[in-house]
């Protein structure tokens, strides 16, 4: 009941457990590379060493992103375009746009 006050009047995603859980799986290693580049920094490791972490960091991040994206696509999108809200097209043109600069 507490969950679904939560969620009242509030769009929300409906992905399947398993995509849900391989993207909280990566971030959670994502949130461990970042941590493990603030101890590089304190530790004085050189600086070519910190930002190839940050590239690997970087791509997946863009791994979750595109997983996620693919995700609303398939689900949150073509719902909404069923349900008749054709302005969820505008609205994703507008995040790529954003994605993409």
């Amino acid at each position: 009941m507490a969950n679904k006050k939560k969620t009242e009047g509030k769009r929300v995603a409906h992905h399947p457990y398993e995509t849900k859980s391989d993207m909280i799986t990566r971030l959670s290693r994502i949130e461990g590379q970042i941590r493990g580049i603030s101890r590089m920094i304190e530790e004085n490791v050189y600086c070519d060493d910190i930002l190839n972490q940050f590239l690997s960091i970087d791509a997946a991040i863009n791994g979750v992103r595109k997983t996620l994206l693919e995700a609303h696509m398939k689900s949150c999108v073509v719902e909404q375009i069923q349900e008749g809200k054709v302005q969820v097209v505008d609205e994703l043109l507008v995040t790529i746009g954003k994605m993409t600069k």
